[in-house]
């Protein structure tokens, strides 16, 4: 990623030492850092200026970063966001992917790793979109736009919820594991126990599904992984 197109980054968090270690640092990697340590001051920066994307702690004072990120998804807000996590719990992890973060990072972690996460979400983010797009019945995945429609209207998801149904729609019909999902949207392998790729089918499901208990679109192959139907409706 070309960092000299200065992608500007809100970190929230109300540890001061690590915002000051991660602004330093993210900086030296060609960032603008903005630093905010509640909801209330994150909301006021938000409504001041634009940022790419926003690193998110999840314990904090006041409004937590899970009610901050179920927040601004419900207001259609799509800025890209990567949670940070306490102790990695996987419960915590689960729901604020549920919550419609486009990643998340335990602490502790080390700074490289975090911009590693960063510029892979960017990168989702900011692609340049190709002049395509697939139809599906009632179902529209827009490549131009990078959204996806059903009866014309937008259905909101998150970069990475995105990149995961054009992956599936541009091979319907094919079988997919979530190791294969994983290696595409992302690049990289996953791990064994990491079931973050069901969070994501199942948030995309309640946003183009009419029934998501029920789904036509995007099915599950009981030991294989999930196959996005080519059947019209």
């Amino acid at each position: 990623m070309n960092t000299k197109t200065r992608y500007k980054v809100l970190l929230v968090d109300d540890d001061a030492r690590l915002r000051d270690l991660l602004t330093r640092y993210l900086m030296e990697q060609g960032f603008s850092i903005k630093t905010m340590d509640d909801a209330g001051a994150m909301d006021r920066a938000l409504h001041r200026e634009h940022f790419d994307l926003i690193v998110l702690d999840l314990m904090l004072p006041g409004e937590d970063g899970l009610a901050i990120c179920r927040r601004l998804r419900a207001d259609e807000n799509q800025i890209p966001i990567v949670m940070l996590t306490a102790k990695g719990d996987e419960v915590d992890r689960i729901i604020g992917l549920e919550m419609g973060a486009d990643d998340y990072l335990p602490k502790p972690f080390e700074p490289r790793e975090l911009l590693t996460r960063l510029r892979a979400v960017l990168r989702r983010s900011q692609a340049a979109p190709a002049a395509n797009i697939q139809r599906f019945g009632r179902l529209e995945v827009d490549k131009d736009a990078r959204e996806v429609r059903v009866d014309g209207m937008h259905r909101p998801l998150t970069s990475y919820q995105y990149e995961l149904i054009l992956a599936m729609a541009e091979r319907a019909g094919r079988v997919l594991s979530r190791e294969a999902l994983f290696d595409i949207v992302k690049g990289e392998s996953i791990e064994a126990f990491d079931r973050s790729i069901d969070v994501h089918i199942s948030r995309i499901r309640s946003a183009i599904e009419d029934n998501p208990k029920r789904p036509r679109r995007v099915l599950t192959v009981r030991g294989a992984g999930y196959v996005f139907a080519r059947a019209q409706d």
